[in-house]
């Protein structure tokens, strides 16, 4: 069997980590610490956002709700930069130590602008007198988006090297540390939850109660104590040092097939060129994941970047490709289909986060008498659910799975993505009955429900997205390559940011389809009660059955490569595939999902 390296690893100050000093849960720790705090700052901001840019700011309600879809899109969306920044440059602790403090900076000036009236229009009710409200604009906008985008671009490069600092802690060539990794992404997923809960409790309770300025202010000390959590840490992680640019072998790749576009691939894959070459943009195969990657049948027209033309001559890099590297490549192509479908999940989340919360706004709010629950507190309650439901999947869930799969998950992290798209169609089945009886109940019985009737779209969701958010992450983080964690780590998010995006344009798109001479669109007006909210949720929920479809088409087609399963003991087949005497070989029929 072959000698597998093991993933290179420094302290840090650059020197080699020792197994008994670095990483493994105890670091593990401060990176979750930072994890919770972060998100409580970022939720407290993000889902009671439009609130402010509505009521303080005085945007129209469809402009503040793509006010606050495009913010959210864009702090996933620059997830991307921090990915490429950690895995080319920076690395995950400086990229987030860097990072972290420009968030911090965000949050600072947001609440300094609503802490001062001269930086904000004058005080007016935009539901009774919304015509002769002042919007924001000039200067007052300015510092608006500059604080925005500030802490959009902090937490978008934080966020995968959260995920990915917290996984590295765990050798993956160790069979023990390897189970653990499972663990550490619902544990992640935990702390999560607590950051959401406490933000859309106590934090938005602050707002509600105190006033946006204190609010954002707790959220900027919320962050500051991420920050001194991160840093606690710094002599126990276990740091991936940056490889240079990763588009570079990946450009590489398809520089070279499209030169070589005219030879035929050979029929024995181990006339392919499989040696690494000498070059320093190459991503260094060291990991047990990425050593010597087997050869898959997929994508054969990117083979012909290993065809070496001319014996005893030394080609270009640009010409001549690895066998590894090339399936780097292939990698990537084929988990977009799996990253493209769960846009449509995403866009669903955002109208929890902007359309659900001023569907609360025209609810009773009162839970007993002289308390009212502020509307953006109401995505809470699947947080509180999942406090409880996570540690028991963890605990009951797997174990029991692992007995019938044997899969150290319990079920494989496909199988997990799929049961969550398939739950969260009927969070906007659930979103569309109620809104169409609340409605009604306002318009012909002149009554208000109350608020806790909007609260099953937000369990429904909730459940859906402990089992897509992390079988997502988990499956991005175990199909990366030594030197891409971050980066294809951050394609997760991008799905966030995609799906708020087109929630955006479907807002629009709707509008403009949907508006005449004599009516308005479904969504054109600030009051609810003229709108056809109900039938927007109905238009989703077909989109996310649809998708659901489109998905267990592809997840059905995927293939994993052979190197990235599981080493270990119980996995003795495919230690064997990557033994050198069999590297080559057409392994796909081992590798059907």
């Amino acid at each position: 069997m072959s000698d597998v390296k093991e993933e290179v690893s420094v302290d840090c100050r650059g020197r080699p980590c020792k197994a008994h000093k670095h990483g493994g849960m105890t670091a593990a720790v401060f990176v979750l610490g930072l994890l919770a705090f972060e998100m409580m700052a970022i939720a407290a901001v993000g889902n009671n956002l439009i609130t402010y840019v509505f009521n303080e700011m005085h945007f129209p309600l469809s402009k503040s709700a793509n006010m606050v879809t495009n913010f959210i899109g864009t702090v996933f969306l620059l997830s991307l930069v921090g990915g490429f920044l950690s895995d080319s440059y920076l690395g995950s602790y400086w990229t987030m130590f860097i990072f972290g403090f420009v968030e911090l900076s965000g949050f600072i000036l947001l609440s300094i602008q609503a802490h001062l009236p001269k930086l904000r229009p004058p005080r007016c009710d935009m539901v009774s007198d919304g015509d002769h409200c002042v919007e924001a604009k000039g200067y007052k906008a300015l510092v608006l988006f500059l604080a925005l985008y500030l802490v959009a671009l902090g937490s978008g490069c934080l966020k995968p090297n959260i995920i990915s600092l917290g996984a590295d802690q765990f050798r993956r060539e160790d069979s023990k540390q390897s189970k653990k990794l499972s663990t550490y992404f619902n544990i992640a997923y935990f702390a999560f939850c607590l950051g959401e809960l406490i933000a859309l409790t106590l934090l938005v309770w602050v707002q509600t109660h105190y006033g946006m300025d204190v609010g954002f202010g707790v959220s900027a000390a919320a962050m500051a104590m991420g920050m001194i959590c991160l840093i606690s840490g710094t002599f126990l992680y276990r740091n991936k040092p940056p490889r240079g640019s990763i588009f570079t072998p990946i450009a590489q790749v398809f520089v070279a097939a499209i030169t070589k576009r005219k030879q035929i691939c050979p029929s024995n894959v181990q006339m392919l060129h499989v040696k690494q070459n000498n070059v320093p943009n190459q991503i260094p195969a060291t990991s047990a994941n990425a050593n010597n990657l087997l050869h898959t049948e997929k994508f054969r027209f990117l083979d012909k970047a290993c065809i070496k033309l001319h014996d005893g001559e030394k080609e270009s890099s640009w010409r001549l490709c690895t066998v590894t590297q090339v399936e780097q490549v292939k990698i990537i192509i084929s988990v977009v289909p799996i990253f493209a479908c769960t846009i449509i999940f995403n866009t669903i989340l955002a109208q929890l986060q902007t359309f659900s919360v001023q569907q609360g706004t025209t609810m009773n709010t009162h839970i007993i008498k002289g308390f009212k629950i502020p509307p953006a507190s109401l995505q809470s309650i699947p947080y509180v659910m999942l406090i409880f439901v996570v540690p028991l999947y963890e605990t009951v869930f797997v174990p029991v799975a692992r007995k019938f799969t044997g899969k150290d998950s319990g079920i494989t992290p496909l199988q997990r993505i799929g049961v969550g798209l398939f739950v969260a169609t009927f969070s906007m089945v659930a979103a569309a009955m109620v809104e169409r009886k609340r409605r009604i109940s306002a318009l012909h019985n002149k009554e208000t429900l109350s608020i806790f009737w909007i609260a099953p779209q937000f369990l429904i969701f909730g459940l859906s997205e402990m089992f897509t958010a992390v079988g997502l992450i988990e499956f991005f983080y175990k199909q990366s390559l030594e030197g891409m964690q971050s980066f294809l780590t951050a394609m997760t998010y991008c799905s966030y940011s995609f799906g708020f995006y087109l929630s955006s344009i479907l807002v629009s798109l709707v509008n403009t389809i949907t508006s005449t001479s004599s009516h308005s669109g479904w969504l054109s007006n600030n009051d609810l009660n003229k709108d056809k909210l109900d039938l927007f949720y109905w238009m989703l929920a077909a989109l996310s059955l649809i998708n659901f479809l489109n998905y267990l088409f592809w997840s059905s087609c995927y293939t994993y490569n052979p190197s990235l399963l599981p080493v270990g003991p119980d996995n003795q087949h495919h230690q064997q595939l990557r033994d050198p005497e069999i590297q080559g070989r057409d392994t796909s029929k081992y590798t059907h999902v």
